[in-house]
């Protein structure tokens, strides 16, 4: 997973180690589950020693735990950005919507193990790491908030809408609508995947048919 454009220059060797290790993680976690992989595999995966995870994260936990925030983190950035696109661009908020459809889509074709570790991990309620996933989630489903708040606001949504269910329905069917994609329908383009849920958006958020 990309590194962060606010990385300072002192500590760019330190961020490139930790983008190895979260890269060899969610690969390993994604095709043998968490308790079954290793530091060990998750140092030979990356390419550095045993002791540099340990120097960077206290735990295989700690790993996976920062694993989600940042993830969760590049998430709630491209759907922000692409709203803030959108609004620069004089889009409404159902355009605003729409453009974070696609920036989701594009993300989870682009990190396809971490969306479903993070899907996995949302059903789970016996993990160590339980609190900083709601957290997190709540993070990206907050961004979808405030436009749908945004667009109460200014009426171009109906005050009657739920904005926190709605949010997290919205995130919710983009991450699902993604997985079903990748596993079952691979044939399809995200163009095409997008216009489909796009047409859901117009008619539901939007209240046209």
């Amino acid at each position: 997973m990309e590194r962060s454009s606010t990385t300072s220059g002192g500590s760019a060797r330190r961020e490139a180690t930790r983008q190895k290790l979260y890269e060899a993680a969610v690969t390993l976690i994604a095709e043998q589950g968490f308790s079954a992989t290793t530091v060990d595999e998750i140092a030979e995966r990356a390419g550095v020693a045993k002791g540099t995870v340990y120097y960077n994260f206290a735990s295989k936990s700690v790993l996976f735990e920062e694993l989600l925030r940042h993830g969760v983190g590049l998430l709630s950035a491209s759907l922000r950005e692409a709203a803030e696109r959108t609004a620069g661009a004089g889009g409404g908020k159902v355009d605003a919507l729409d453009a974070m459809v696609r920036a989701g889509l594009v993300f989870i074709d682009r990190y396809p193990a971490f969306t479903q570790l993070y899907v996995a991990e949302l059903w789970r309620t016996n993990r160590a790491w339980q609190s900083t996933l709601l957290v997190v989630r709540q993070q990206a489903v907050a961004v979808v908030e405030d436009v749908l708040r945004e667009g109460v606001d200014n009426e171009e949504f109906s005050a009657e809408i739920d904005i926190p269910l709605t949010a997290a329905a919205l995130v919710g069917m983009v991450l699902v609508a993604a997985l079903d994609w990748q596993a079952f329908q691979p044939e399809r383009s995200l163009d095409d995947v997008h216009a489909a849920l796009s047409r859901l958006l117009q008619g539901r958020v939007s209240g046209h048919c």
